[in-house]
C-alpha cells in the first residue's frame, strides 16, 4: 500500500464530508431498524392469526357450554315441575265390618279410578270409573268367603297411571 496516497485520501476530507458520513451512518441505522420492525410486524401478524383462531375456539367452547347449561336448566325446571305436580295418593279406611272407604290422600284429582283385587274367593264390590278429588272418599264393600279372609292389599289404577298401585287394607 502506498501510504503517501492514503495520507492524501485522509487529507482530502473536507469539513463538509463529516456530516455526510454521519448522515450515511444514521441512514444505515434507520434501514436496519426498519428491516427489524418489518420482521417483527410479520411475526405480529402471525401471532394475531393464532390469537384469532384461539379466540374462535374459545367462543365455540363457550357457546357449547352455554347450550349445555341452558339444556340442563330446562331439564331441571321440567323435573321440578314434575315433582311439584299434584298427584293422587290413596289409603283404605275401614267404615264397618264389611264396608271400606278408598280415600284420595294426595294433592291431585284422580279420574277414571279403578279398584281391583287379585286374591279370591271373597265378596268384593270394587270401584270402577271413579272420580276423587283430594281428601274425598268412595265407599265399597268387601267380605271374606269360603273361609278366606279379605285380602291385605288392593290395587288402584287411574287416568295417567296405567300401572297398578298397591294400597294396604287395614286389618
Amino acid at each position: 500500500m502506498n501510504w503517501g496516497q492514503a495520507r492524501d485520501w485522509a487529507a482530502s476530507w473536507e469539513r463538509g464530508d463529516l456530516p455526510a458520513w454521519g448522515a450515511f451512518l444514521l441512514g444505515a441505522a434507520a434501514l436496519w431498524i426498519s428491516i427489524k420492525a418489518q420482521r417483527d410486524g410479520a411475526k405480529s401478524v402471525e401471532e394475531a392469526k393464532l390469537s384469532r383462531l384461539a379466540s374462535e375456539r374459545s367462543a365455540a367452547a363457550a357457546e357449547a357450554t352455554l347450550g349445555d347449561q341452558r339444556r340442563e336448566a330446562a331439564e331441571r325446571r321440567a323435573a321440578e315441575a314434575e315433582a311439584n305436580r299434584p298427584r293422587p295418593s290413596f289409603a283404605i279406611e275401614r267404615a264397618t265390618r264389611n264396608s271400606y272407604y278408598l280415600r284420595n290422600t294426595g294433592t291431585g284429582r284422580a279420574t277414571g279410578l279403578t279398584l281391583s283385587a287379585r286374591e279370591e274367593p271373597y265378596i268384593f264390590t270394587g270401584v270402577t270409573d271413579g272420580d276423587l278429588a283430594p281428601n274425598e272418599a268412595v265407599q265399597f264393600q268387601m267380605l271374606g268367603a269360603a273361609g278366606r279372609p279379605v285380602p291385605g292389599t288392593l290395587y288402584v289404577t287411574w287416568d295417567g297411571q296405567s300401572e297398578e298401585t298397591s294400597v294396604a287394607v287395614p286389618g
